[in-house]
């Protein structure tokens, strides 16, 4: 403990004077954070669980099959305080209503470290080989259990799930190294897609509103279009000749397909984005329309 405390002051400090450097004026990040999150509750805007969720839901479908062994593992090497961490921050991240899984990622690591602790443990023990025939030990047949459990989700999750996004991006970059984007706006969900980090071009791109109003009850924009598309966008963009290209998943590309058609878009991409659905309508693909005048 005693050694926290200077080096967390360090640390708060130097990202303190950076913040006021860049920004312009005294900022005290960790500050705001809490005052956002904790004080006020801001990110139950963005959706909210149940105070148990990372302890039964969240943090368990994380370390999936992992888990029991992660168990074993702090029982036996009695490393208390680590483990105490990983709860500690299961805990305090608990006490906030809107939760996701990258703000429990650090501890996972740690988590594993106990199922690698395990299974070290494991291959000390030495069975007794009855009859003379030949079978699998503990230890290989907890790894067997591990890859048959891991690395097929792992290849189907990092190749296959919800890749449309990052596809749609790498065309348009191509597309835009070849002059023929001139504008590109999103009708889909904020921060759907890695916009600028994957275009790398300057052009002016436009995606749905998602800040989160001090009147509560307010809907962004992301909520409005999703509830009445065709009427959203004739409200919000009326005349779509400003965009070269227009994104937008499948699921809500019938309701506005007559209206592309009839400022001039046509359909010029479809990639494949998901098998099944997550938290919205199934987003199987996403669509690309382009101004026939620019292709």
């Amino acid at each position: 403990f005693l050694e926290v405390i200077p080096l967390g002051a360090i640390v708060l400090a130097a990202t303190t004077f950076l913040d006021w450097w860049m920004y312009g004026s005294r900022v005290i990040v960790p500050l705001n954070f809490l005052k956002f999150n904790l004080f006020s509750s801001g990110g139950d805007y963005y959706g909210t669980h149940v105070f148990h969720w990372y302890f039964t839901q969240g943090f368990p479908s994380m370390i999936w099959t992992f888990l029991p062994l992660s168990v074993f593992g702090v029982i036996k090497s009695r490393e208390w305080r680590l483990s105490g961490l990983i709860a500690w921050v299961l805990g305090v991240y608990s006490i906030l209503g809107h939760k996701e899984f990258r703000f429990v990622l650090p501890v996972l690591p740690l988590a594993l470290m106990f199922s690698g602790y395990f299974l070290a443990a494991m291959s000390q023990f030495k069975g007794k080989n009855l009859h003379g025939k030949r079978h699998f030990s503990r230890l290989q047949l907890s790894v067997i259990l591990l890859i048959i459990t891991n690395v097929p989700m792992a290849l189907y999750m990092s190749l296959f799930h919800q890749r449309g996004t990052e596809d749609v991006m790498f065309y348009l970059s191509k597309e835009a190294h070849n002059g023929r984007v001139k504008g590109v706006l999103f009708l889909m969900p904020c921060h759907s897609t890695p916009y600028y980090s994957t275009l790398h071009s300057s052009l002016p791109m436009r995606f749905l509103d998602c800040t989160p109003s001090d009147n509560k009850g307010t809907l962004d924009e992301s909520d409005r279009f999703l509830m009445n598309p065709l009427d959203f966008v004739g409200e919000v963009f009326g005349n779509l000749s400003s965009f070269s290209h227009i994104v937008l998943f499948e699921s809500e590309e019938r309701h506005v397909i007559q209206l592309l058609l009839h400022d001039s878009f046509q359909e010029v991409r479809r990639f494949f984005h998901s098998h099944f659905k997550i938290d919205r309508d199934l987003q199987s693909s996403v669509v690309v329309y382009s101004r026939r005048d620019v292709l």
